[in-house]
C-alpha cells in the first residue's frame, strides 16, 4: 500500500467526536484503543493533548462549523452538551447543523441520548419499547430531537442510531447526581448531596460503558435506524449506593438530602432553577434496561462495585491535584 493509499483509507476511518466533555472524551480514548483514527471537536481545542486523537475547534452549532468539524470522516458521534439553562435554545440548532452536515457527507452518525423523552414512568423498567411521554420542556425537546434523527434514517436522508444513557457515573464525571456533590466529600468528611427519595432505585450508567457502548455503534451498522440503551448495571438505591461507598471510605457519610431543587456544591441557583422540572427523577424509580443491547453485542455492564471502585480513586487523585 502506498503512503497516499493508506492516507486515504486513513480518512476514510476516521472518527470524529462531536464534544469533549467525559463522554467525549472518554469515546476518544476508547476509538483509538480500537485502533481508529479519531478527532476531537469543541469549541477552542485547548484541551490536554491524547494520545492519537486530534483535537480540532469547531462550532458545531452552526452549518459550516458542523461541516468542517465532520470532513472526512467515515462516522461522527454528537456528544455534544451546553449548559442546562440553554439546551432548549441551542441543542435544535446543533442538530440542524450536524445532521446537515452528514446528510451531505455520508457520514453516519451516532447521537448520545438521555432518557428525558420516556419522561414520568411512575416507575415503570425504561425499555427502548418505553413510549415518550415527556412533559417538561427539556424532554419535548430531546423527543422532538429524537423523532427528527430517526425520521431522517427512514426517510434515506442519512443514517443514524441513537444510544440513551442513565445518569453518568465515573472517572472525569463531575456534574452527575453521583459526581462532585458526592465523591469528594466521601473522601474528606464533608457534606454527601442526596437528591430526593434516596429509598428509590435508580439507574448510572459507568462513563467507560457510555464509550465502549457509542464506539460499538459506530462500528456496528447493523444497529442503525433505532434507539438503543447503553449497558447499564442493575439498579440499585441511592442509600446503597451511599453504604457501598461507606464501606470502601471507612468512615459514615455526611449526607445531606435535598427534598427540592435547591442549590448545592456544583449545582448553583440557574442549574438548579432549570432541573426542577426533572426532579421527578428523583420522586420515583429510575430503572433503566439495556438488555437488548448487551444480547444483541455480546456485552455485560460493568459491576457498580467496579465502578465505585475506580471512580473513588480518581477522585482521590483529582483531590490531590487540587
Amino acid at each position: 500500500m502506498t503512503s497516499d493509499t493508506a492516507a486515504t483509507a486513513a480518512s476514510r476511518d476516521l472518527h470524529t467526536v462531536l464534544g469533549s466533555g467525559p463522554a467525549g472524551t472518554a469515546l476518544a480514548r476508547e476509538l483509538v484503543r480500537r485502533g481508529h483514527p479519531v478527532r476531537l471537536v469543541d469549541r477552542n481545542a485547548t484541551g490536554p493533548a491524547l494520545d492519537g486523537v486530534e483535537r480540532f475547534a469547531a462550532d458545531v452549532s452552526t452549518a459550516e462549523g458542523a461541516r468542517a468539524a465532520t470532513a472526512g470522516a467515515a462516522v461522527v458521534y454528537h456528544c455534544v452538551n451546553v449548559g442546562y439553562h440553554l439546551q432548549v435554545e441551542v441543542m435544535p440548532r446543533i442538530q440542524e447543523a450536524v445532521l446537515g452536515a452528514v446528510e451531505d457527507s455520508g457520514a453516519r452518525l451516532v447521537v448520545l441520548d438521555t432518557l428525558y423523552p420516556y419522561g414520568e414512568t411512575g416507575g415503570a423498567v425504561m425499555t427502548e419499547d418505553s413510549p415518550w411521554k415527556a412533559t417538561s420542556r427539556k424532554g419535548r425537546m430531546r423527543a422532538a430531537l429524537d423523532e427528527k434523527y430517526l425520521a431522517a434514517h427512514r426517510e434515506g436522508r442519512a443514517r443514524v442510531v441513537l444510544a440513551r444513557s442513565a445518569d453518568f457515573i465515573g472517572p472525569g464525571v463531575l456534574n452527575s447526581t453521583l459526581g462532585a456533590a458526592v465523591f469528594p466529600a466521601a473522601l474528606t468528611g464533608g457534606e454527601v448531596l442526596g437528591i430526593g427519595d434516596i429509598d428509590l432505585p435508580h439507574s448510572y450508567t459507568d462513563i467507560r460503558e457510555v464509550a465502549a457502548g457509542l464506539a460499538t455503534l459506530g462500528e456496528q451498522p447493523e444497529g442503525d435506524g433505532r434507539v438503543w440503551h447503553l449497558p447499564t448495571a442493575p439498579a440499585v438505591t441511592t442509600r446503597e449506593i451511599h453504604a457501598m461507598i461507606e464501606k470502601r471510605v471507612e468512615r459514615p457519610l455526611h449526607i445531606v438530602v435535598l427534598e427540592e431543587a435547591k442549590p448545592f456544591g456544583p449545582f448553583d441557583e440557574q442549574f438548579m432553577a432549570e432541573y426542577a422540572e426533572m426532579f421527578y427523577q428523583h420522586t420515583e424509580p429510575q430503572i433503566m434496561d439495556s438488555t437488548a443491547f448487551e444480547q444483541t453485542f455480546g456485552v455485560t455492564p460493568t459491576p457498580l462495585a467496579e465502578t465505585l471502585d475506580t471512580t473513588l480513586t480518581w477522585y482521590g487523585e483529582w483531590l490531590a491535584q487540587k
